[in-house]
């Protein structure tokens, strides 16, 4: 399974409009330092699976290479937006699950066009798509969302966004299914007086501890997370990193008992061109 973060930055993105922050103003100087709308792909078995819609230039990179499925987290914009544009394009339908919700993004149900928009997905019953199982786990957000847990038969991801916490029962669930890998929000710093509907950096951190992946990403993160970071040193637990935009990583472990146990996880930079 190969993971791909299409956008680590949450609503306001990475530079905010109007902001003069340092993280912002480095932002406009360094690309590198960018954030776009929180969304992801996967890659199993020559298969391309989408994470979230949120990038305003999504058709253009399903043109290159057509998703076999996308998944969305929820109807919030900055997770749909980009299939505004993508629905009215030509070929085969493309498949899109997500939770039930009857509001959703009315006007896309109205008028999909390619898009086939699948009955809303359960929690915890499994989907099972080419070369990948994914499972649906209810978030805590302000409307109704999901996370997904994906096996390909060897490696166990998480995908956790938006959410502020976890339910209890999506917390048992992810202990008993063990996964390898977990990509969380952590939208607010640590100075964030009320999360409600996104964790901070010292809640993310605490699942991640109790959930005990092999590796763990950070995402969803706000210009003013990075703005913190600037001028406070961040400690991050082993296995446990900051995701940026065009981070591809190849998740792939030994088995236990193996010689190359111990061998590191194999990350490469891609470009960030969608």
């Amino acid at each position: 399974m190969k993971l791909r973060f299409v956008g680590t930055g949450d609503s306001a993105q990475v530079p905010r409009f109007g902001c003069s922050c340092a993280a912002c103003e480095r932002a406009r100087v360094l690309s590198s330092h960018r954030r776009g709308p929180c969304c992801a792909e996967v890659r199993v078995d020559g298969q391309r699976y989408l994470l979230d819609a949120g990038r305003s230039d999504l058709a253009a990179s399903c043109e290159r290479e057509r998703p076999a499925a996308i998944l969305l987290t929820h109807y919030h914009a900055d997770h749909v937006q980009g299939l505004f544009h993508l629905r009215w394009g030509m070929g085969e339908p493309i498949p899109v699950y997500g939770p039930k919700d009857a509001h959703g993004c009315a006007d896309l149900y109205r008028h999909p066009g390619v898009l086939a928009f699948q009955p809303g997905l359960k929690p915890f019953r499994a989907l099972r798509l080419e070369g990948v199982e994914a499972i649906p786990v209810p978030l805590s957000h302000s409307k109704p969302t999901l996370g997904y847990c994906l096996d390909d038969g060897g490696t166990r991801l998480a995908y956790l966004t938006d959410t502020c916490g976890l339910p209890a029962e999506t917390e048992r669930f992810l202990r008993g299914w063990r996964p390898d890998a977990v990509v969380l929000d952590a939208t607010h710093p640590a100075g964030y007086a009320e999360p409600r509907n996104h964790n901070t950096v010292p809640m993310a951190l605490e699942i991640i501890e109790r959930l005990a992946p092999r590796q763990a990403w950070l995402t969803h993160l706000s210009h003013a997370v990075d703005a913190e970071l600037m001028s406070v040193h961040l400690s991050l637990p082993p296995g446990v990193a900051l995701a940026q935009d065009g981070l591809e990583c190849e998740l792939a472990w030994p088995r236990p008992g193996s010689v190359a146990e111990n061998m590191p996880w194999r990350v490469a930079m891609a470009t960030r061109d969608g």
